[in-house]
C-alpha cells in the first residue's frame, strides 16, 4: 500500500468493465481506480445523505469513504524501483497493522467471502481480520 486519501472523484473510462470506476489524476500521476465492493462481490454502498453533483465528464464521489493507492509491482521486474499505481475504493479505513505484530493462518472458508481472494487470516485483540491476496483480486481485472 502506498497511501490512503479521501474517496476521489473519477473519470470513467469508455468501454471500461464496470468493476473500473474510472481514473483520477495523484499528483500528476493517472490512476485506474477500481470500486472495491465489485471486486470483491459485494453488494453496493448505500446511497448519499444528499446527491452529489456531477458533470457530464467526471463522477462527483456518491458515497464516502476512502481510496487506497496500491503499488503492484511485478515479480518478475527484479524488484524495481516503482510498479504499477491501482486505486481501490473502500467505505471505511478502521485500521492499520504490521503483519509482524500478529498472528497470520492459512485461510479458510468464511463465509460471504470468496476463498480464492483470502491470502490469510489473523487475529488482533481477539478480532479476526482478512488479508486479502491482491494479485487474485486485481488480476482479472488488470488482464481485461
Amino acid at each position: 500500500m502506498r497511501e490512503i486519501l479521501p474517496r476521489l472523484p473519477t473519470t470513467r473510462i469508455p468501454g471500461a468493465p464496470p468493476v473500473v470506476a474510472g481514473l483520477v489524476n495523484v499528483r500528476g500521476t493517472l490512476v485506474t481506480v477500481v470500486e472495491g465492493w465489485r471486486a470483491l462481490g459485494q453488494a453496493p454502498p448505500g446511497p448519499p445523505a444528499s446527491p452529489p453533483a456531477e458533470t457530464s465528464q467526471t463522477q462527483a464521489p456518491d458515497v464516502a469513504g476512502s481510496t487506497i493507492i496500491l503499488e503492484l509491482v511485478k515479480a518478475e521486474s527484479g524488484g524495481g524501483s516503482e510498479g504499477q499505481l491501482i486505486g481501490f475504493t473502500v467505505d471505511e479505513v478502521m485500521d492499520m497493522l504490521a503483519g509482524g505484530a500478529t498472528t497470520l493462518e492459512d485461510r479458510t472458508g468464511l463465509p460471504g467471502v470468496d476463498p480464492t481472494l483470502v491470502r490469510a487470516v489473523g487475529r488482533r485483540n481477539g478480532e479476526l481480520f482478512i488479508v486479502l491476496d491482491i494479485a487474485a483480486l486485481l488480476g482479472p481485472i488488470l488482464t481485461t
